[in-house]
């Protein structure tokens, strides 16, 4: 009977221990693009790539819980994470007052600038209001950069695009004068045989802190301060130990976490 007992009470216990480590191993669903590389993007075998996923993975790592993926059309990121379809957004998206209105953010963990590219035999000249007034510029909607040239180029014809591939085709088979993007996005293009067509015409200069805010953060939940605080700690983490210059140098030659603040 004594046998018995201890072996039933042996297996309470080894279940109840299976029970606390399966609790204890959470899962982030995190939410990204997947059309804006060298940032994040669909491979012809439906992986996600990029920047944001290597960071996305090594903040998991770090937080010492399981990451899966999913991918969102940019124009329904913010309203699919309110409905709960995923828990964070690694995604290139920029610290804003607007999207704070709707999201909490981490800190950033990039910080790249804005620019303009034209084909390579345009005769623009600068990227002021000025110098491209009477000009079709193409830009992804709901992004920084749509919100800059909205403000700016009042002189000018802003047509709006789901994603950067899409404006990008756009110049290149000349129905548009500009395209404004990120400018390690615009460069990654303009280096590959789709964007031998074109050429960084400059950047905007000053880059407005109210429009394109501090940095690409990670949005959250409204009121999810736990996580935030966990990612931020997390995203240091990852500056210190040398995992986010492994990641940079893989995708970059140059530090795109910019200055820090």
């Amino acid at each position: 009977m004594r046998i018995a007992l201890r072996i039933a009470l042996a297996a309470s216990a080894a279940l109840l221990t299976l029970g606390v480590a399966q609790a204890q191993e959470k899962t982030l669903r995190i939410g990204t693009e997947g059309a804006y590389p060298p940032f994040n993007n669909l491979t012809a075998d439906g992986q996600l790539v990029g920047f944001d996923i290597d960071i996305a993975k090594a903040l998991c790592d770090e937080m010492k819980v399981k990451c899966t993926f999913v991918a969102q059309d940019w124009d329904g990121i913010i309203p699919a994470l309110q409905a709960g379809k995923f828990d964070a957004i690694v995604a290139s998206m920029s610290i804003t007052p607007e999207r704070k209105e709707k999201v909490d953010f981490s800190n950033k963990y990039y910080n790249t600038p804005s620019a303009l590219a034209v084909p390579k035999d345009s005769t623009l000249k600068g990227v002021t209001k000025e110098d491209l007034a009477g000009k079709t510029i193409g830009v992804a909607t709901t992004t920084t950069h749509f919100n800059y040239a909205s403000k700016t180029y009042t002189d000018s014809t802003v047509k709006g695009y789901p994603s950067s591939p899409e404006e990008q085709a756009d110049l290149a088979n000349g129905r548009l004068d500009a395209i404004e993007d990120d400018i390690v996005v615009l460069q990654q293009w303009l280096d590959s045989p789709d964007g031998a067509c074109c050429k960084i015409l400059g950047q905007p200069s000053p880059q407005p802190v109210e429009i394109f805010g501090p940095g690409a953060g990670i949005a959250v939940r409204k009121g999810e301060t736990d996580l935030v605080n966990k990612l931020n700690a997390a995203i240091d983490a990852i500056r210190a130990n040398g995992k986010y210059k492994e990641i940079n140098d893989k995708y970059f030659k140059f530090d795109v976490f910019g200055a820090e603040s």
